[in-house]
């Protein structure tokens, strides 16, 4: 992704100063985390991704489903979203995911992947326009949307997340992986996904 949003580094380097990260690694899966398959499966598949992103859309779009079937379903990954939002409208679509019931949310997620050009703008009333409207469509209220999208205490939460991730892991892109704690970059196929886990599985 190109030219995140500057009040962005901003919000970065002030929560830095303020929280600072101690006692704490990003590969410790809690139960705030959003993830999908067994919590004892031998490997763990951490995803850092921006919803604004195409590279996060083309993995979610073409390579997830197979993942899922493959590894998650068969109880061998354990697969966790986190948010790594670089601009106002992945950072809003990273909140209004996290006020849904989490039975759907995995749903929710990939739907917005695939709808990434009708909600993704640089007007940012057009992104909230276009995003009310996805999420009215599972039963969203006004209301609702208007208080999750207006909840600060989200917000930093989320943004704290991506300033671990950096401060750990130098994460500075999207999509990436850590993978049983190795740092995989960018998007990969499927075909590539399958060397990286079998060969763990192998091991």
């Amino acid at each position: 992704m190109k030219n995140p949003y500057n009040f962005f580094t901003l919000i970065f380097f002030t929560m830095f100063f303020c929280f600072g990260v101690s006692g704490f690694t990003i590969l410790d899966v809690t139960e705030d985390d959003f993830i999908i398959g067994v919590e004892n499966a031998p490997i763990t598949i951490i995803e850092y991704s921006s919803l604004s992103c195409s590279h996060c859309a083309s993995f979610h779009n073409d390579t997830l489903a197979d993942i899922k079937k493959e590894y998650v379903d068969t109880e061998k990954v354990r697969f966790v979203f986190r948010d790594f939002p670089f601009n106002y409208p992945a950072l809003l679509g990273s909140m209004v995911l996290r006020c849904i019931p989490e039975d759907v949310r995995y749903d929710y997620m990939n739907a917005l992947f695939q709808l990434q050009p009708t909600w993704v703008s640089g007007n940012n009333d057009k992104t909230i326009q276009e995003l009310y409207k996805i999420m009215q469509s599972g039963g969203m209220k006004k209301e609702e949307f208007s208080s999750c999208i207006s909840n600060k205490d989200l917000e930093e939460e989320i943004l704290q997340g991506v300033i671990n991730a950096q401060n750990e892991y130098n994460i500075r892109s999207t999509p990436s992986f850590l993978i049983n704690g190795i740092l995989v970059e960018g998007n990969k196929t499927i075909k590539e996904f399958r060397q990286i886990i079998d060969k763990i599985l192998s091991e």
